[in-house]
Protein backbone atom coordinates (compact mmCIF):
# COMPACT_ATOMS: atom_id res chain seq x y z
CA UNK A 1 0.00 0.00 0.00
CA UNK A 2 2.85 2.38 0.87
CA UNK A 3 4.52 1.72 -2.48
CA UNK A 4 1.27 2.39 -4.34
CA UNK A 5 0.76 5.70 -2.52
CA UNK A 6 4.37 6.70 -3.22
CA UNK A 7 3.92 5.84 -6.90
CA UNK A 8 0.66 7.81 -7.13
CA UNK A 9 2.24 10.80 -5.40
CA UNK A 10 5.24 10.66 -7.75
CA UNK A 11 2.99 10.46 -10.81
CA UNK A 12 0.89 13.36 -9.58
CA UNK A 13 4.00 15.47 -8.93
CA UNK A 14 5.42 14.61 -12.36
CA UNK A 15 2.14 15.55 -14.10
CA UNK A 16 1.99 18.84 -12.19
CA UNK A 17 5.57 19.67 -13.20
CA UNK A 18 4.81 18.86 -16.85
CA UNK A 19 1.70 21.08 -16.77
CA UNK A 20 3.68 23.95 -15.24
CA UNK A 21 6.41 23.53 -17.85
CA UNK A 22 3.77 23.66 -20.61
CA UNK A 23 2.23 26.78 -19.04
CA UNK A 24 5.67 28.38 -18.88
CA UNK A 25 6.49 27.50 -22.50
CA UNK A 26 3.18 28.96 -23.68
CA UNK A 27 3.55 32.12 -21.57
CA UNK A 28 7.07 33.00 -22.74
CA UNK A 29 6.82 31.92 -26.39
CA UNK A 30 5.76 35.45 -27.29
CA UNK A 31 9.16 36.87 -26.23
CA UNK A 32 11.18 34.98 -28.84
CA UNK A 33 12.56 37.27 -31.57
CA UNK A 34 11.04 40.38 -30.00
CA UNK A 35 12.25 43.50 -28.28
CA UNK A 36 9.93 44.23 -25.39
CA UNK A 37 9.14 47.53 -23.68
CA UNK A 38 6.73 48.22 -20.84
CA UNK A 39 5.90 50.75 -18.17
CA UNK A 40 7.37 49.96 -14.75
CA UNK A 41 6.41 50.95 -11.22
CA UNK A 42 8.96 50.38 -8.46
CA UNK A 43 7.92 49.97 -4.83
CA UNK A 44 10.70 50.12 -2.26
CA UNK A 45 9.51 48.71 1.06
CA UNK A 46 11.52 49.19 4.24
CA UNK A 47 10.02 47.57 7.33
CA UNK A 48 11.28 50.41 9.56
CA UNK A 49 9.65 53.11 7.38
CA UNK A 50 5.90 53.70 7.46
CA UNK A 51 5.42 54.66 3.79
CA UNK A 52 6.72 52.79 0.75
CA UNK A 53 8.67 54.74 -1.85
CA UNK A 54 7.06 54.57 -5.33
CA UNK A 55 8.81 55.56 -8.56
CA UNK A 56 8.01 55.10 -12.25
CA UNK A 57 10.08 54.13 -15.26
CA UNK A 58 10.43 51.63 -18.11
CA UNK A 59 11.33 48.01 -18.73
CA UNK A 60 13.26 47.02 -21.86
CA UNK A 61 14.14 43.42 -22.81
CA UNK A 62 16.24 42.31 -25.80
CA UNK A 63 17.64 38.97 -26.91
CA UNK A 64 19.79 37.20 -26.06
CA UNK A 65 20.28 38.50 -22.51
CA UNK A 66 19.58 42.21 -22.00
CA UNK A 67 17.12 43.44 -19.42
CA UNK A 68 16.91 47.03 -18.23
CA UNK A 69 14.60 48.58 -15.67
CA UNK A 70 15.28 52.31 -15.58
CA UNK A 71 13.56 54.61 -13.09
CA UNK A 72 13.59 58.39 -12.71
CA UNK A 73 15.59 59.00 -15.88
CA UNK A 74 18.43 56.68 -14.83
CA UNK A 75 18.90 57.72 -11.19
CA UNK A 76 17.77 54.20 -10.28
CA UNK A 77 18.29 51.26 -12.62
CA UNK A 78 18.65 47.50 -12.70
CA UNK A 79 20.54 46.30 -15.79
CA UNK A 80 21.47 42.80 -16.94
CA UNK A 81 23.74 42.39 -19.95
CA UNK A 82 24.61 38.72 -20.22
CA UNK A 83 26.35 37.77 -16.98
CA UNK A 84 27.01 41.40 -15.97
CA UNK A 85 24.65 43.17 -13.57
CA UNK A 86 24.56 46.86 -12.69
CA UNK A 87 22.32 48.35 -10.04
CA UNK A 88 22.15 52.13 -9.75
CA UNK A 89 20.64 53.55 -6.59
CA UNK A 90 20.39 57.32 -6.15
CA UNK A 91 23.02 57.76 -8.86
CA UNK A 92 25.56 55.36 -7.28
CA UNK A 93 26.47 52.26 -9.35
CA UNK A 94 27.01 48.77 -7.96
CA UNK A 95 28.24 46.05 -10.33
CA UNK A 96 28.54 42.28 -10.11
CA UNK A 97 28.54 39.24 -12.35
CA UNK A 98 26.69 35.94 -12.18
CA UNK A 99 30.12 34.31 -12.63
CA UNK A 100 31.35 35.87 -9.38
CA UNK A 101 28.05 36.13 -7.52
CA UNK A 102 26.14 32.85 -7.55
CA UNK A 103 22.82 34.36 -6.41
CA UNK A 104 22.46 35.96 -9.85
CA UNK A 105 23.23 32.85 -11.94
CA UNK A 106 19.69 31.44 -11.86
CA UNK A 107 18.24 34.95 -12.25
CA UNK A 108 20.24 35.28 -15.47
CA UNK A 109 19.23 31.79 -16.67
CA UNK A 110 15.53 32.54 -16.12
CA UNK A 111 15.62 35.81 -18.07
CA UNK A 112 17.63 34.18 -20.87
CA UNK A 113 14.96 31.47 -21.01
CA UNK A 114 12.17 34.05 -21.15
CA UNK A 115 13.92 35.96 -23.93
CA UNK A 116 14.52 32.74 -25.90
CA UNK A 117 10.80 31.98 -25.77
CA UNK A 118 11.46 29.04 -23.46
CA UNK A 119 14.13 27.44 -25.66
CA UNK A 120 16.58 27.54 -22.74
CA UNK A 121 15.48 24.81 -20.32
CA UNK A 122 15.25 25.95 -16.71
CA UNK A 123 13.36 22.95 -15.31
CA UNK A 124 16.46 21.44 -13.69
CA UNK A 125 17.62 24.52 -11.79
CA UNK A 126 17.83 23.43 -8.16
CA UNK A 127 17.10 26.86 -6.69
CA UNK A 128 14.01 27.56 -8.83
CA UNK A 129 10.44 26.60 -8.00
CA UNK A 130 7.45 27.15 -10.27
CA UNK A 131 3.84 27.27 -9.10
CA UNK A 132 0.59 28.42 -10.66
CA UNK A 133 -1.97 30.63 -8.98
CA UNK A 134 -4.94 31.42 -11.21
CA UNK A 135 -3.59 33.04 -14.39
CA UNK A 136 -0.23 33.76 -12.74
CA UNK A 137 2.82 31.54 -13.05
CA UNK A 138 5.09 32.23 -10.08
CA UNK A 139 8.83 31.55 -10.42
CA UNK A 140 10.71 31.76 -7.12
CA UNK A 141 14.50 31.77 -7.06
CA UNK A 142 15.96 31.03 -3.63
CA UNK A 143 19.76 30.86 -3.86
CA UNK A 144 21.30 27.66 -2.48
CA UNK A 145 23.94 29.13 -0.19
CA UNK A 146 25.16 27.07 2.75
CA UNK A 147 28.22 29.13 3.65
CA UNK A 148 27.31 31.47 6.54
CA UNK A 149 29.66 34.24 5.37
CA UNK A 150 28.21 34.11 1.85
CA UNK A 151 24.67 34.24 3.28
CA UNK A 152 25.50 37.40 5.22
CA UNK A 153 26.91 39.07 2.10
CA UNK A 154 23.86 38.22 -0.04
CA UNK A 155 21.99 41.30 -1.10
CA UNK A 156 18.74 39.39 -1.77
CA UNK A 157 17.23 36.35 -0.06
CA UNK A 158 15.01 35.48 -3.03
CA UNK A 159 13.63 36.70 -6.35
CA UNK A 160 9.98 36.18 -7.31
CA UNK A 161 8.81 36.65 -10.91
CA UNK A 162 5.17 36.40 -11.92
CA UNK A 163 4.07 35.87 -15.51
CA UNK A 164 0.47 36.18 -16.62
CA UNK A 165 -0.21 32.99 -18.60
CA UNK A 166 -3.25 34.50 -20.31
CA UNK A 167 -1.51 37.62 -21.68
CA UNK A 168 2.11 36.32 -21.74
CA UNK A 169 3.23 39.42 -19.87
CA UNK A 170 5.81 39.58 -17.12
CA UNK A 171 3.63 40.95 -14.35
CA UNK A 172 6.14 41.59 -11.58
CA UNK A 173 9.63 41.08 -10.21
CA UNK A 174 10.13 41.14 -6.46
CA UNK A 175 13.57 41.08 -4.87
CA UNK A 176 13.29 40.08 -1.20
CA UNK A 177 15.89 41.30 1.24
CA UNK A 178 16.61 40.60 4.89
CA UNK A 179 14.40 41.87 7.74
CA UNK A 180 11.22 42.01 5.64
CA UNK A 181 12.53 44.61 3.19
CA UNK A 182 11.92 44.25 -0.54
CA UNK A 183 11.94 45.99 -3.89
CA UNK A 184 9.09 45.14 -6.25
CA UNK A 185 8.61 46.14 -9.87
CA UNK A 186 5.24 45.78 -11.59
CA UNK A 187 4.91 46.06 -15.35
CA UNK A 188 2.12 47.12 -17.73
CA UNK A 189 1.46 48.42 -21.25
CA UNK A 190 3.68 45.86 -22.99
CA UNK A 191 4.82 46.39 -26.55
CA UNK A 192 6.40 43.56 -28.55
CA UNK A 193 8.40 44.80 -31.56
Amino acid sequence: MKKLLTLLFSLSLCMTMMAQKADYQKAVSRYKNHQVTAAAVKITHRAAVKTDQVTRGTLTMRQPAEVGIVMEGGKDALLMRGSDFTMTQKGKKHTTSSKNNAQFATFQAVFESILSGGAKDISRLSDLTMTKSGDMLVLTITPNVTDKKAQKRMMFTSFVLTINTRTSQLHSLRMNEKAGNYTEYTFSNFQFK
